[in-house]
């Protein structure tokens, strides 16, 4: 059986097309797999270039971070050491002023005994108002300047206070009770403190008046006209009384 011209060349056609098709396969499907599998690694690569890209942010963050903190530590630091080099310099001020303050105590005990002294002098020779409290409260003062266990500022500070009691002594007006001599006889009386210029006494029945008179160093009796002032002057003393004009004899200034 023979076959037409155009049949033969029909099957050899088919047949060439046939392995074209079977060769391109056998040629793009290696590609093909080839081409996925490197964009899988490619994928995989992006997705370590994020993670190491997303680690150096962090790390960067981080460092920044950390570079305030040491700036805000070395803030903090510097102002400790001024803080520490004034706490020196305080210290070596206290030190020097240590030294100083045992010298001064040397000179000040010698002259709290002298202001005792001239204080207990003043006394004795003043108006003689409050002779007991007053007399007491030197003699403490004495008793003070010996004791131990007294630290040397508060010795100075009770000085000065009775200093300051005496000084206040002089701006006041007081009225007060106590024992009295009077023609040999011991009498209750009530005194009359006017600053320190003037003392006047006055017996409970109001019976017997009198001053202190500096020249004779004693009291003296006073008229009876002076009794109502007197009366007069102690009310005011206990605040019965506002205060007012007194009609009294006073010892001239010398």
């Amino acid at each position: 059986m023979k076959l037409s011209n155009s049949l033969k060349i029909s099957l050899i056609a088919a047949a060439v097309s046939l392995s074209a098709n079977v060769s391109a396969n056998d040629i793009v499907k290696p590609v093909v797999k080839a081409g996925a599998e490197i964009n899988k690694s490619a994928a995989e690569s992006q997705k370590r270039i994020d993670k190491i890209s997303d680690d150096i942010q962090e790390r960067l963050q981080q460092f920044k971070t950390v570079n305030k903190e040491i700036e805000g530590l070395n803030v903090y630091n510097g102002q400790l050491q001024k803080q520490v080099d004034n706490q020196l310099a305080e210290m070596a001020e206290l030190d020097a002023s240590i030294d100083k303050v045992s010298v001064i105590e040397r000179q000040i005990v010698p002259l709290m005994i002298r202001m005792v002294d001239g204080l207990e002098q003043f006394v004795a020779l003043d108006v003689p108002f409050l002779a007991d409290e007053r007399a007491k409260r030197i003699a403490d003062l004495k008793i003070m300047m010996s004791a131990a266990d007294v630290a040397t500022s508060e010795k100075f500070r009770r000085v000065l206070e009775a200093y300051q009691v005496e000084v206040d002594y002089g701006k006041t007006i007081e009225a007060y009770t106590g024992l009295l001599t009077i023609n040999g006889v011991e009498r209750d009386v009530e005194f009359l403190r006017i600053g320190r210029v003037a003392l006047y006494y006055q017996t409970r029945d109001g019976q017997v008046n009198g001053s202190w008179d500096k020249d004779q160093a004693g009291f003296i009796e006073l008229p009876s006209q002076y009794r109502i002032q007197i009366s007069k002057g102690l009310r005011i003393a206990r605040k019965q009384l506002a205060p007012d004009l007194l009609m009294l004899p006073l010892a001239a200034a010398q």
